[in-house]
């Protein structure tokens, strides 16, 4: 028999991972704060649930989108909560990205109920949530995993069994180290190119097919060049994610001097008034250190 889906987060990410699971043919029952979006997957065939509770009463497997661990840890564990609604064989599957710590305290609880949770937090932005093409990390049982697969597949196109809960959301931080690494990289060599008097568009189409050839390169620059600095992924959300970094690698005594050195030019982006522009919007820290800002094709 089918498994009946449940979906509760429907931002950004989550809505068009929620319609993707839709089009799959899944039933699929949605909730979020604001109803707009669920009256418009419920438009297209979903239930609409009042609570996360009821979410989980009515599915065999529940997943998540929200923005930080105490997010997480309310819809799965509070009051009227997924877990007070979860069932024998249930299985929850968050793919928000939170802390280690936070995914094996709420496997942790769920096992005690009966049910099993899967930390499985997804990389690609809203163009991949939206062409269901997601690299997924997960961590969990693997009997979990297994059992759920062929419903991650309507949402990503590379799914890895990382290791025990928790595992998927250190694979989740190690990928945010790269990812904002790339976006400041990529401010920091458009800058030079133009500062130099040579044309940051021809430098790119020069260098992404070589050794700094990254998915940064691939999708973020010509965004940039069209002046285009809205999410995408935002920054206060890079900011986040940077912040459970910093924070996994004090449990284990792990210095990130570039990381740490990065974070603060999150910070500063924030501080201007960026927060809810794309991560790769960090150049516009970068242009307010040098003195220049990148030329669009609007100039």
């Amino acid at each position: 028999m089918q498994q009946r889906i449940g979906y509760i987060g429907l931002g950004l990410m989550g809505k068009p991972m929620a319609r993707n699971i839709l089009e799959a043919g899944y039933p699929l029952t949605v909730h979020n704060r604001s109803r707009d979006a669920v009256d418009e997957l419920a438009a297209a065939g979903a239930q609409a649930a009042m609570s996360p509770q009821e979410v989980a009463q009515a599915s065999d497997v529940v997943f998540t989108n929200l923005p930080d661990s105490p997010d997480v840890e309310q819809v799965a564990l509070g009051p009227d909560g997924i877990l007070e609604g979860a069932h024998e064989g249930m299985i929850f599957i968050d793919n928000s990205t939170i802390k280690p710590e936070t995914a094996r305290n709420i496997a942790q609880r769920f096992a005690e109920a009966g049910a099993a949770a899967l930390d499985a937090p997804v990389s690609g932005g809203d163009v991949g949530a939206q062409a269901g093409t997601l690299a997924i990390m997960v961590g969990g049982k693997r009997e979990a995993f297994d059992a759920v697969l062929p419903v991650l597949r309507t949402i990503g196109k590379t799914i890895t069994y990382v290791g025990e809960s928790g595992a998927g959301q250190v694979a989740k931080a190690c990928n945010q180290i790269m990812v904002a690494a790339q976006m400041v990289a990529m401010g920091e060599l458009l800058l030079l190119a133009q500062k130099t008097g040579v044309d940051p568009q021809r430098v790119v189409e020069a260098i992404r097919s070589g050794a700094a050839g990254c998915w940064t390169l691939e999708n973020k620059p010509q965004r940039l060049f069209a002046g285009e600095r809205r999410p995408g992924f935002k920054a206060y959300m890079q900011h986040k994610d940077l912040g459970i970094v910093l924070d996994t690698a004090r449990t284990y005594g792990m210095p990130l001097p570039a990381t740490s050195g990065i974070m603060q030019l999150y910070e500063a982006m924030l501080q201007s008034g960026m927060r809810e522009l794309d991560n790769s919007a960090v150049i516009g820290v970068l242009e307010a250190m040098a003195g220049e800002t990148l030329s669009t094709s609007e100039d």
